[in-house]
């Protein structure tokens, strides 16, 4: 394809950019952006797929002998920051910047990648397949996002995800397991020394919560981090000794630990019933050995750990997070992404697929 085909591309995303930040896509809530995308993928001659709020198309040559590279993204977006000053559903251009919900997270790698897939769209020649899926629910982890879509696709060997990196290489990413952890004592008269104590049962868990340090610290990602963020007790009345304390644990776990070996470590030291609310969203790392590192690498792109989680933690195949935009700007007030991000980042794609495909 010529630069002026390219050109053409890149105009076309940014248009279709403003066309998402214009039209509200709340999480489960994605159902109009969705007929924005599947008109607009129509409108350039290609064939699409829904499920539920989830799109999807395959390359004109598909061909069930090859590998297959996933492009994706999600077009669904947060609640906007109640610090807006600018309209969140209103694009503003400016000084090089374009504002509105969902512009940086993910609006612009979704738009890059999509400009991505149509200029590889009608070759014949390619080594790979390309899918191209933009999914729902990526905000809130639904089940009914990436998750739902996969098993439509059909074989997956590798993945792009899009995600504001400023089109750097999220190699790893930490995974998220939400605890729910209860201690129990016995109710009694705080006045009288009655009962036993469930807080100071569970002090001696948070401590340990605290200040435990697993030994394995992988070099992208660091250690794995356990916070407690709510403690909780059944008691409105100040002079009765609470029968249960509950605590909230927000564990954040490495690419060298699987959640089954953290809970066990965790099991064996405290004395609270500890309960997982999901083991979805595991971490994940793609290796550096990979065709797509290495060609980023070839293009003077770095690789780094994200603490952050996306859909890539969803994904039973290795996959690599990368996208235009910065993740600082992700579910802030005023949301932008650069114009030239967006330019800058469908080259890179084309750039980096180029030297596999």
């Amino acid at each position: 394809m010529s630069n002026t085909n390219l050109h053409i591309l890149q105009q076309s995303a940014i248009d279709l950019l403003k066309q998402l930040i214009s039209t509200p896509s709340f999480s489960k809530e994605e159902d109009k952006t969705a007929d924005i995308l599947k008109s607009f993928l129509e409108k350039h001659g290609v064939p699409v797929k829904n499920v539920q709020h989830n799109v999807y198309a395959r390359n004109a040559h598909y061909d069930d002998r090859k590998p297959t590279i996933l492009l994706n993204s999600h077009h669904d977006t947060v609640k906007p920051n109640k610090n807006y000053t600018l309209d969140p559903f209103t694009p503003v251009e400016k000084d090089g910047q374009l504002f509105g919900l969902g512009s940086n997270d993910a609006g612009g790698p979704l738009v890059s990648l999509i400009a991505t897939f149509l200029h590889f769209y009608n070759r014949t020649d390619l080594k790979y397949n390309l899918v191209l899926a933009a999914s729902a629910e990526e905000e809130i982890s639904g089940k009914d996002g990436i998750e739902l879509v996969l098993p439509h696709i059909g074989k997956i060997d590798c993945a792009i995800v899009g995600e504001p990196t400023q089109m750097q290489m999220a190699v790893a990413e930490r995974g998220l397991m939400v605890l729910d952890c209860v201690t129990h004592g016995k109710a009694g008269h705080a006045a009288r020394n009655e009962g036993e104590n469930s807080i100071y049962k569970a002090i001696k868990d948070i401590e340990w919560f605290h200040s435990f340090q697993f030994p394995k610290v992988s070099d992208l990602l660091g250690p794995v981090k356990m916070s407690v963020t709510v403690i909780e007790t059944d008691n409105k009345q100040h002079n009765v000794v609470p029968a249960h304390t509950r605590f909230v644990v927000d564990t954040r776990v490495n690419e060298l630990y699987t959640f089954e070996e953290v809970l066990e470590v965790i099991h064996k030291n405290v004395q609270c019933e500890v309960t997982p609310r999901s083991t979805r969203l595991r971490s994940t790392s793609i290796a550096l050995d990979h065709p797509l590192i290495k060609s980023g690498i070839a293009l003077g792109r770095t690789y780094y750990g994200s603490p952050t989680t996306s859909d890539k933690a969803l994904m039973p195949f290795q996959a690599l997070k990368m996208g235009p935009g910065d993740s600082a700007r992700s579910h802030t007030a005023d949301e932008y992404i650069y114009i030239n991000e967006i330019v800058e980042g469908i080259e890179l794609y084309v750039r980096l697929l180029n030297e596999i495909l």
